[in-house]
C-alpha cells in the first residue's frame, strides 16, 4: 500500500539549521524521519525505512546526523504515571526574590527528581514548573521541604491539574505512521 501523500510545508523543505557553530541542511526526508520519531520512537530503522522508501543504514545514518547537529535531543518512553502510583500533577508559579538567582534556582530544581519541566518566562513568575507527586501528602512534602528551602524563592503558587487536556510533540509535517 503507498504511503498517504505528505504535505510538506515550504518553511521545512529545505532548512539550513546552525547548531553548535555546525551548519546542518535539512531537507523533506530529514523532516519525514524527526515526524516519525516523534510520533512513535520506538520505530525500529527498519520500520522507518519501509514507510520511507529506505535503507535502515540510510535512516540510521540521517538520524545519527540529525542528533549530531542536536536537532534530537534525546528518545525517551512515555510513562503512565498515573499507572506507577503518581496522580498529582501541579505546576508552580515560582516568584524569585532578585532575577540574578535564576542560575542558582534553576540548578536546586534541577537536583528535584518531581521536578519534571521547568521554564524561565516572562509574565508573572520568573519560573513555571512542572512537577508530579504520588499525593497531595507528597505534594506539600516537595512544596515545603524541598521548594520552599531553595535559596532565592520568594514565593510559588500552585495549580493542581485536574486532566491533561492535550499532549503532543509538535510535527514538521503531516504523515501516518
Amino acid at each position: 500500500m503507498p504511503p498517504k501523500s505528505i504535505f510538506i510545508p515550504n518553511f521545512v523543505k529545505n532548512i539550513s539549521m546552525v547548531s553548535k557553530n555546525k551548519t546542518y541542511e535539512m531537507d523533506s526526508t530529514d523532516s519525514k524521519i524527526l515526524t516519525i520519531l516523534a510520533k512513535d520512537a520506538k520505530l525500529s530503522y527498519a520500520e522507518i525505512g519501509k514507510k520511507l522508501f529506505l535503507a535502515p543504514g540510510t535512516v540510521h545514518a540521517r538520524v545519527k546526523k540529525l542528533t549530531d547537529a542536536n536537532l534530537i535531543k534525546g528518545i525517551r518512553a512515555e510513562l503512565n504515571y498515573h499507572e506507577l502510583g503518581f496522580d498529582i500533577t501541579a505546576f508552580l508559579g515560582i516568584y524569585l526574590e532578585k532575577s540574578n538567582m535564576y542560575e542558582g534556582v534553576k540548578a536546586e530544581l534541577s537536583k528535584i527528581p518531581e521536578v519534571v519541566d521547568a521554564h524561565y518566562t516572562t509574565g508573572n513568575y520568573s519560573i513555571f514548573a512542572k512537577i508530579i507527586c504520588r499525593d497531595t501528602s507528597h505534594l506539600r512534602e516537595i512544596l515545603s521541604k524541598k521548594l520552599q528551602n531553595i535559596k532565592g524563592i520568594q514565593r510559588t503558587e500552585t495549580f493542581i491539574s485536574l486532566e491533561e487536556t492535550v499532549s503532543r510533540p509538535l510535527l514538521l509535517i503531516d504523515i501516518d505512521v
